[in-house]
């Protein structure tokens, strides 16, 4: 690959993704380079939400907050099949923050950004409301508001195809060993971890938005110092049987005035997080701990009548968010927001991203090519706001209309196997399906809602190597099978396609 390239960005995460999606339809040549999966670190491991950040309220981080509740809802309307609307329950509790603080910031909340399609915030008798019966009986009095869920991996994939689709040439299991400035360009050496062999890329700017790795890809990788810094802070989640009625979620707090969502996943099951501790190892070697995981079982346990046990908790995941020094001794304190470092010094720009979170990823990446803009006059405008991501493309950006029409389309198709097609494909379901007109098309089942057709296109086409890459990041479908069946998948994922060593 010796054709000098404008831009060679190093990590595949929710930002170096949302980047080389904004600069190839702009006209700019793109190589994005991750050393593993895409969404492999903390872009697949976040709480899976697409939300202003009503806490930071609190933080007085009122700038942010209006940007994410923006986004919120441009994001919405790109990818209603990965992205849509849920209620959040906040019982109130009088020992710890007072209604008139929560009252205040949910009405700053609902005003922040200029909510168009989400239902506004409004106050609940919890003992007469269904959204109160799961809680105890002291909890008389909660607010109820919105925001949205999102397939934060899948989220990534889909920048990355869309990227890919506009002639941008992603690399995964490629890492950046060395990345040298010679004159006007840079040479970035990457290796393939699947042949096993390097290779250079000549490019105009290099772009580092490899999250809590980024101080280390400066300087070990591209030789650079920065001022800047980030902190890493450990956020951990862990994932039991859904243990109420309805479709809301919980928003509740602890009494160290930290909060922890409770979420419905992944039919059937909730999702309980997250943890804020500040984090010094190996980010690659992150867990939830025994003492993380009794935390937020204590905290679900002082609201909810149903009392969860350690045998409770089926899965765990802990990311390490990489959060912008701010200075801040509190790591939920700790601000969301991003900032650039653009080192021209050497000669050939190096932009290097700090911070950031998935709801703003479209805005940061907005940024980052007006930051470039000077190096590339010729390129094209701003294009994201109003674009939808693959398989977003839906009339109105209505998801229930889509999903009828799936049911004509398919009516062999069991509801539970069409809407997970649905959601995780959207309008590009017939790509996935392909000529099948039953089930036995589809090939192999492999337990829970996986078939052969699907393992095949997520190979072709969402550089899908492993068979975790499939059961963990593109769908969830570990969840939903067993450890017998997830063996026999990947006993046949080895046969069918070459192993990743």
């Amino acid at each position: 690959m010796n054709a000098l390239v404008d831009l060679c960005i190093i990590g595949g995460g929710i930002n170096g993704a949302g980047i080389a999606r904004d600069a190839a339809g702009r006209g700019l040549s793109v190589v994005l380079c991750e050393r593993d999966d895409l969404a492999q670190g903390t872009s697949s491991r976040s709480g899976k939400l697409v939300h202003g950040g009503l806490r930071y309220l609190e933080f007085r981080e009122f700038r942010l907050v209006r940007e994410a509740l923006i986004e919120r809802e441009v994001l919405l309307n790109a990818a209603p099949h990965i992205i849509w609307p849920m209620r959040f329950v906040l019982p109130h509790s009088p020992v710890d923050r007072p209604a008139w603080l929560i009252r205040s910031g949910l009405f700053l909340y609902d005003h922040l950004g200029g909510r168009k399609r989400l239902p506004g915030t409004r106050t609940l008798d919890l003992r007469r409301d269904l959204e109160g019966a799961p809680l105890l009986d002291e909890y008389t009095k909660g607010f109820e508001y919105s925001d949205c869920w999102v397939d934060d991996a899948r989220l990534v994939v889909l920048n990355a195809l869309d990227a890919a689709e506009r002639g941008a040439t992603v690399l995964t299991r490629h890492a950046a060993q060395k990345a040298q400035r010679e004159h006007d360009c840079w040479t970035v050496t990457v290796r393939d971890k699947t042949a096993n062999e390097a290779r250079d890329i000549r490019a105009r700017v290099l772009v580092n938005a490899t999250g809590p790795w980024v101080s280390d890809v400066a300087t070990r990788v591209a030789g650079a110092t920065s001022r800047r810094s980030v902190r890493l802070v450990k956020g951990s989640h862990i994932i039991t049987q859904k243990f109420w009625q309805g479709p809301q979620a919980y928003l509740v707090q602890n009494r160290d005035r930290r909060i922890v969502f409770v979420n419905p996943y992944e039919d059937g099951k909730a999702l309980i997080g997250t943890t804020d501790i500040a984090y010094e190892g190996r980010v690659e070697d992150a867990t939830c701990t025994e003492e993380e995981i009794a935390y937020l079982i204590e905290v679900v346990n002082r609201y909810f009548k149903e009392k969860l046990r350690r045998e409770d908790v089926l899965a765990t995941y802990s990311g390490v968010r990489p959060l912008f020094d701010d200075g801040k001794g509190n790591p939920a304190a700790v601000t969301r927001d991003y900032v650039f470092d653009l080192d021209e010094a050497g000669g050939a720009p190096l932009l290097s991203i700090f911070g950031g979170k998935i709801t703003t990823f479209r805005g940061l990446a907005e940024r980052s090519m007006h930051m470039l803009a000077r190096f590339f006059p010729e390129m094209g405008s701003d294009w994201t706001h109003d674009a939808s991501l693959p398989g977003g493309e839906m009339a109105g950006a209505d998801y229930v209309s889509f999903s009828e029409r799936l049911k004509s389309e398919y009516p062999w198709l069991p509801r539970a196997i069409r809407n997970h097609y649905g959601r995780l494909y959207g309008a590009r379901t017939q790509r996935v399906v392909d000529n099948a007109a039953s089930l036995a098309d589809l090939g192999r089942h492999f337990g829970g809602h996986l078939y052969e057709a699907e393992a095949r296109y997520l190979v072709k086409t969402e550089w899908a190597q492993t068979a975790e890459d499939i059961l963990c990041r593109r769908t969830k479908e570990y969840l939903h099978m067993t450890e017998g069946e997830q063996a026999g998948f990947a006993e046949w994922f080895d046969a069918s396609f070459a192993p990743i060593t």
